[in-house]
């Protein structure tokens, strides 16, 4: 089945994709979707995640490829942005290692693009494990708390939670810890910005080194005091981060370069 996406603002404007992180879906990009009401939007569910339940078994090479089969049916030879959280930044990295002329501005907020073997050797029996506690509310609002997730849309990760099964949940998780830089992804042609919290882990930080280092067109920032994160964080500051780059290449001043 094709991924389900929510679309909405000025047809006529530019394209702008919003990939979500892994244990949420589309709605995480509604504040943004709201403010970004002149460009048209498309915030897509990924493979086995929100609405998108019925795809095939979740990979980011196949969510790539749907995702990219959605730009190609909508854009119309327009200008295209893609917006990836976390495990949609990983998807947005992978997509133009595989199209490097499909994308103009890419937004990669919190990518981990260096394996951890042992962390990924723990995915199964940790979650076999913690899975069933997930169906209890007081253990996923820990859960929410550690994604930032307010109580506006708790109701909404609760269910999804809930509705998702364990083996969807360890194929996501060994993805995104098996996530490398792919091949071609230094020859991609459009512009690059890669963000990662000052708060957020060291292999995060090193994991924004390693894709600024790997492509020519890439600036990076560090934005301060804030983890992983930060389009749910603080809403306002990453609608008009991200306004002001694509539009005059303009970065806060309190964000510490990457190099």
């Amino acid at each position: 089945m094709d991924l389900h996406y929510q679309e909405s603002g000025d047809k006529n404007a530019s394209l702008m994709v919003f990939l979500h992180g892994g244990g949420v879906s589309s709605w995480m990009w509604d504040k943004q979707i709201q403010y970004f009401s002149h460009y048209h939007c498309i915030a897509i569910d990924l493979p086995e995640q929100g609405q998108s339940n019925n795809t095939e078994k979740f990979s980011i090479r196949y969510s790539a490829e749907k995702v990219i089969d959605v730009i190609e049916k909508i854009a119309n030879k327009k200008e295209v942005i893609v917006i990836g959280f976390s495990l949609g930044a990983q998807v947005t990295i992978q997509m133009m290692g595989m199209k490097p002329n499909l994308i103009n501005y890419a937004i990669i907020n919190s990518a981990l693009v260096r394996p951890s073997i042992f962390a990924k050797r723990l995915i199964s029996p940790s979650i076999k494990l913690t899975f069933p506690l997930i169906k209890y509310k007081s253990f996923s609002k820990l859960q929410a708390k550690t994604l930032y997730i307010d109580k506006e849309y708790f109701g909404t990760y609760y269910k999804e939670s809930t509705q998702m099964k364990s083996d969807t949940l360890i194929r996501i998780l060994e993805e995104n810890m098996s996530f490398e830089i792919p091949k071609y992804f230094n020859t991609a042609n459009g512009k690059i910005l890669v963000t990662v919290g000052e708060r957020e882990k060291a292999i995060m930080k090193k994991s924004a080194k390693d894709i600024v280092s790997n492509n020519s067109n890439c600036i990076g920032i560090m934005i301060p005091n804030v983890g992983h994160g930060i389009s749910l964080v603080n809403p306002n500051y990453f609608n008009q981060m991200i306004e002001k780059w694509i539009q005059v290449g303009v970065l806060p001043l309190e964000a510490i370069t990457i190099t």
